[in-house]
């Protein structure tokens, strides 16, 4: 996948060194999986870095990690846009095509921005597109999806208990609000643009044993895909609005296919 997304962004032969980015690194839950792909990248013959976004730089037309060139940066940071204080340099390298970005901005507008959610719940935008009967007959089972304006606004608040609300480019369940939840104060701060309103669809539980005790869990699936190919599925638990690592005997739990 690496070395396609390099060659996808007009490079030959293969990336010498590898930057793995995010914030916070000794914060981060899955700090671990960074150093997994570490080890990953060094065992290919690549030299590896687990590093915070501020110790990279711009300079002469090449990212610099350490005086070292960075050749491909795997991008674990959540600010998709890179316009938040601290993540200049890796924009500025990415604008200029001095560095391999994946994913990268174009990446997540075109795959992951949930705008995109209103454009392929919609019936007619799908009739006009080069696909077939049974993508079109899966692109039904996405909810409904509207983005929120000052035009439908009032609309939403009356019906709000059908919707959940997040932001267009959000992650993680931050900043999410399931309708019946929702003050008056936070719908403020919702209206004022940026969020899709999405159709409630109840998750499926599942009995589980924490503790000694049988519990019932909030379940959804997850199908991790490159290019269209699937990669791996897994399921998360958890309790909650919305999916979370903090449930006792929740996360991530394999899918077993019969």
């Amino acid at each position: 996948m690496f070395l396609a997304e390099w060659r996808a962004q007009g490079r030959v032969g293969q990336p010498r060194t590898v930057a793995i980015v995010d914030d916070r690194l000794r914060e981060q839950y899955l700090l671990p999986e960074f150093l997994l792909a570490q080890r990953f990248f060094e065992r290919n013959g690549l030299k590896a870095w687990v590093v915070d976004p501020e110790q990279l730089r711009f300079a002469e037309g090449r990212l610099v990690f350490e005086d070292q060139a960075v050749d491909l940066v795997y991008n674990r940071l959540v600010d998709f846009a890179l316009s938040e204080s601290g993540h200049e340099p890796l924009r500025e390298a990415y604008m200029a095509g001095a560095v391999v970005l994946t994913p990268n901005p174009r990446n997540h507008a075109l795959l992951a921005d949930k705008r995109n959610l209103a454009l392929l719940c919609d019936p007619g935008a799908a009739s006009r597109w080069a696909i077939t009967s049974s993508q079109r007959q899966s692109l039904a089972a996405v909810p409904a999806t509207v983005m929120v304006t000052a035009d439908n606004a009032n609309q939403l608040w009356a019906a709000r208990k059908r919707y959940f609300f997040k932001p267009a480019a959000g992650h993680g369940g931050k900043a999410v609000y399931r309708g019946d939840k929702i003050t008056r104060g936070v719908w403020e701060d919702i209206r004022q643009g940026g969020y899709i309103a999405q159709a409630f669809a109840a998750p499926r539980e599942r009995r589980i044993r924490v503790d000694g005790k049988i519990q019932s869990l909030k379940l959804d699936m997850r199908l991790y895909t490159y290019a269209g190919s699937p990669l791996l599925m897994a399921a998360r638990v958890y309790q909650g609005q919305t999916t979370n690592f903090r449930t006792p005997g929740g996360g991530f739990a394999p899918v077993f296919v019969i």
